[in-house]
C-alpha cells in the first residue's frame, strides 16, 4: 500500500474522497433495492401462497436471482446520483473550495473520482456478462418450476434453414412448441422451386423429423408445377423448435462469450433477432463504460457552490439522467426496427454525453 501511494502519489484526501465516492454508491444501491424488494414482495407475496412456494426459496431462488438484475440495471443512474449528492456537500460545505485553494488543481482533485469509476465499471461489467446471465437463468427456472411455464406466443418468425430455403412461422406457441400458419421456400437462381404451406408444423423429438398438418406443396420441375396436399406431411428441416421460440430475454441468460457465438449462429439462419441481440451484447459493455462519463458529468454538473443548495444540483441532475435513459430508448427502438445499426444504436447515448461532458468539465471550477 505504501508503494502504491508513494508510485501514484496517493493522498489521504484521495482516501476520503473514495471512501464518500464508494460509500454514497452503495447505500444508494442498498436504499434502492430494499424498496424495490419491498414492492415486489407486496406484489407477488399472495401469488406464492397460492403456489406453496417455501421461504427458503423465496429468499434464495427469487430474491438472490432478482436482486442482481436490478443492481446492474441501475448502477449507472445511481452512480450518478451518487456523485452529484456528495460532491453537492462537499461544495455547500466549502470543502471543494478549501481543496483547490491549496494549490490542489482540478484535474488532481478528479483522481478518486476516476479510480472509483474504474471499481464501480469493473464490477458492473462483471454483474453484466457474468453474473446476472447466470442468476437471470436460474429465475427462469424457479418461475418455470413454481408458476408454470409462460405460454407466450411469438409472432412473424423468420429463420434460414440452409442457404437456399427459409422457413416463416405465422405464429409459434412457445408452451406447445408448435408453430402456425408455416411457409417453406426453397430457391433456385432466384426463383422458388418448392414451397410448402401449413396449417401447424410439430417436431417430433423420437425421430428429429417436423410432422405439417394441412399442407399444400409446389414443385416446379423442369418447368413444370405440381402441386399435392394431404393431412400430414413428414419431412426434415436443418432447424429445431428452440429456433423459433427465442425471444430477446434468451439472450439475457447467456454469458459474454457464448452470447457472441450465439448471434453469429442466428445470423446464419437469418434471424428477425439478431439486431436486439446485438444491442444487448453491446450494452454489457457500453453502460459500465457509462459509469466514467456519467461520473465526470455529475462531478462537472455539482462541484461548483450553488446559494440555492444541493436541490438545485440534483435537480439539474435528474434531468440529465432521464435525458440520457430518453436517448437510450430512442436510439434503441431506431435500432431495431429504424435502420440504425446496433453499434451506434447502443454507444450514441454515450458517445453525446462524453462530449457533454468534456464541454462541462472545461466549464467547471478550477
Amino acid at each position: 500500500m505504501e508503494f502504491f501511494r508513494e508510485a501514484t502519489g496517493w493522498k489521504i484526501l484521495d482516501s476520503y474522497l473514495l471512501r464518500k465516492f464508494l460509500g454514497s454508491v452503495v447505500y444508494a444501491i442498498a436504499l434502492l433495492m430494499t424498496i424495490v424488494v419491498i414492492f415486489d414482495l407486496s406484489e407477488n407475496i399472495q401469488r406464492f401462497m397460492d403456489k406453496g412456494v417455501p421461504v427458503g426459496q423465496i429468499i434464495t431462488g427469487y430474491y438472490f436471482n432478482f436482486i442482481p438484475y436490478f443492481i446492474n440495471l441501475f448502477i449507472p443512474l445511481f452512480t450518478f446520483i451518487s456523485v452529484i449528492w456528495f460532491t453537492s456537500k462537499l461544495s455547500s460545505h466549502n470543502e471543494i473550495i478549501s481543496i483547490l485553494g491549496n494549490g490542489i488543481s482540478f484535474q488532481r482533485f478528479l483522481r478518486p473520482y476516476l479510480v472509483g469509476s474504474i471499481i464501480i465499471m469493473l464490477v458492473s461489467l462483471l454483474l453484466a456478462n457474468l453474473v446476472v446471465p447466470h442468476t437471470n437463468a436460474r429465475l427462469n427456472e424457479f418461475k418455470y418450476a413454481y408458476f408454470g411455464r409462460a405460454a407466450i406466443s411469438t409472432t412473424n418468425i423468420h429463420v434460414k434453414n440452409d442457404s437456399h430455403s427459409y422457413i416463416f412461422v405465422e405464429r409459434w406457441d412457445r408452451r406447445q412448441d408448435q408453430g402456425y400458419f408455416a411457409t417453406y421456400e426453397a430457391f433456385s437462381q432466384n426463383q422458388v422451386v418448392d414451397k410448402i404451406t401449413a396449417q401447424t408444423m410439430r417436431y417430433d423429438e423420437n425421430t428429429g423429423h417436423w410432422l405439417l398438418h394441412k399442407y399444400v406443396r409446389r414443385q416446379i420441375v423442369d418447368g413444370v408445377e405440381y402441386v399435392t396436399t394431404g393431412d400430414y406431411l413428414d419431412t426434415t428441416f436443418n432447424v429445431l423448435p428452440v429456433n423459433f421460440s427465442q425471444d430477446v430475454f434468451y439472450s439475457e441468460t447467456m454469458p459474454y462469450k457464448e452470447l457472441r457465438q450465439f448471434i453469429r449462429e442466428e445470423k446464419r439462419r437469418g434471424s428477425n433477432l439478431v439486431a436486439s441481440y446485438q444491442i444487448e451484447a453491446h450494452k454489457r459493455v457500453s453502460n459500465p463504460l457509462g459509469i466514467i462519463i456519467m461520473t465526470f458529468l455529475g462531478v462537472s454538473v455539482s462541484s461548483r457552490k450553488n446559494a440555492r443548495g444541493v436541490g438545485v444540483h440534483i435537480f439539474i441532475g435528474m434531468g440529465l439522467a432521464f435525458t440520457f435513459i430518453f436517448l437510450q430508448q430512442v436510439s434503441t427502438v431506431f435500432s431495431v426496427s429504424g435502420g440504425l445499426p446496433p453499434v451506434l444504436g447502443t454507444w450514441i447515448p454515450n458517445i453525446i454525453f462524453l462530449a457533454v461532458t468534456i464541454v462541462l468539465l472545461k466549464m467547471a471550477q478550477k
